[in-house]
């Protein structure tokens, strides 16, 4: 068709894409002399009726839009091809690269410049998702997403583009559902023909996460339908905290709007700090378990270890002495015995919380459990149980704390190791754990990526 001109003004330059029933062709406009994009659907041996369904939607989708970041609707024309019957949309031409492209030519993005493109591209879905009716994309893709103008630390202006699989919130209202969109990209609720405006934000998300780890979604390694990118990028806590709201199987814990994901991304805090571990250590023994509206965490028993064979012996040794120097002390006249008997009940205390910490280490475990109501953290040695902190109400819950391992000086100079461990604060009440090293430190930082996940409250790092 290269040279062809349809309705006597548009002549075809090149073709710039194709699949089935349809072709993208670049044309200039004899009329204005500008180059324009012509979208070109015909009754060809793969035509559908429901690709002509969609492009008249895209039409009459594009007709009623105006946004400098948008193509615009030009002309909508009726042919007669040397195949048969045509439809062809006409619409403004935008001169540059895709994502895609960028990608594939091996280009890399820095996380500040994904930031910059994600918060024009919710610029731009804040309009969309704004309409009335609003307008949803259903197929946001690096292919989708054209870069024009770069110049020194800008990527330049963003376009979104191709409303081939668009849908208004009112065309679904009684109407049959298309499942439309780009495997790796789709939420879960696409794939059942429901879309809402969160939809696009996964899917935002989705590509996102292909332009911080170079490699496409649908290749990452999942876990229970949530892409699982952390140690494929070197990212900010806070980003990939955002990355993993905006890509969250669940619509309830999914960033529920532009507005509101817009705001989340300026709110992130700048920190220079290494990014968490997100998969499970191998080795761990730490049971997990999650469920729609109740989480629970069991550390098993540390185990038998060099240092607890050093604990037992100075415990038998200590409590020996103690239990030597009472009963010497007992057996003096009175009130001498008692005065001795009270002396020496520090030491008993001391020496039968090492009889504990031994014990614990042994065969004692320690529970969190969250659940719709509240939350509790329970010490368990066989029968005994006892809370380590009160309960306090789930939605008390304000903050999560991940401390890594570190070093400091007490008062008098001398090096002190700071273990890690995750605080958990609900209200004016505290919940920690790891800090007496039943779990190492890529065990903490794989829960405190759960936690957050589970909880919707991003990790504050110290």
């Amino acid at each position: 068709m290269i040279g062809q001109v349809l309705r006597d003004r548009y002549q075809i330059q090149e073709q710039l894409g194709k699949r089935a029933g349809r072709r993208t062709l670049l044309a200039r406009d004899l009329t204005t002399g500008e180059l324009v994009v012509v979208k070109l659907l015909s009754f060809s041996n793969d035509f559908e009726w429901e690709h002509l369904k969609l492009f008249e939607r895209e039409a009459e989708t594009l007709k009623a839009l105006s946004h400098p970041a948008i193509p615009r609707y030009l002309d909508y024309l009726e042919l007669d091809l040397p195949t048969g019957k045509g439809f062809a949309l006409v619409q403004t031409y935008v001169e540059g690269k895709s994502l895609e492209e960028h990608l594939k030519a091996g280009r890399t993005f820095t996380e500040a410049e994904v930031k910059q493109l994600a918060k024009a591209l919710l610029e731009i879905l804040i309009y969309l998702h704004g309409l009335k009716p609003p307008v949803i994309h259903r197929d946001i893709k690096p292919s989708n997403i054209l870069l024009t103008n770069r110049s020194g630390n800008s990527i330049g202006e963003v376009y979104l583009v191709d409303f081939g699989s668009v849908q208004t919130l009112a065309a679904r209202e009684g109407g049959t559902i298309t499942v439309v969109g780009t495997y790796g990209y789709m939420p879960p609720e696409q794939f059942g023909g429901r879309t809402v405006a969160a939809s696009d934000l996964y899917s935002l998300g989705a590509t996102l996460i292909y332009l911080v780890t170079g490699t496409h979604p649908a290749d990452l390694p999942q876990k229970d339908g949530r892409i699982i990118f952390e140690q494929a990028a070197n990212l900010s806590p806070g980003f990939a905290y955002w990355l993993r709201q905006m890509t969250q199987t669940s619509l309830d814990r999914r960033l529920a709007s532009a507005p509101e994901a817009l705001q989340a991304i300026n709110r992130q805090p700048q920190r220079d700090v290494a990014p968490l571990v997100g998969t499970k250590p191998a080795g761990s023994k730490v049971l997990l378990a999650l469920g729609a509206d109740s989480l629970q965490v069991i550390i098993p028993p540390k185990g038998f270890s060099s240092e607890i064979v050093s604990l037992t012996l100075f415990a038998i040794a200590w409590n020996s002495f103690i239990l030597f120097w009472t009963a010497g002390a007992l057996s003096a006249p009175f009130p001498g015995n008692f005065v001795f008997g009270l002396f020496s009940l520090p030491f008993w205390g001391a020496g039968i919380s090492m009889v504990w910490g031994i014990l614990f280490s042994l065969f004692g475990r320690v529970r969190l459990r969250i659940d719709g109501q509240q939350i509790s953290l329970k010490l368990e040695l066989f029968v005994f149980k006892y809370n380590s902190s009160r309960p306090a109400l789930r939605e008390d819950i304000t903050k999560l704390l991940f401390t890594r391992r570190s070093f400091t000086k007490d008062s008098e100079g001398t090096q002190v190791e700071v273990k890690p461990q995750i605080v958990i604060w609900a209200g004016t009440h505290k919940y920690e754990f790891g800090g007496n090293g039943l779990l190492s430190e890529p065990e903490l930082e794989w829960l405190a990526l759960e936690l957050s996940d589970w909880l919707g409250l991003p990790i504050t790092r110290e």
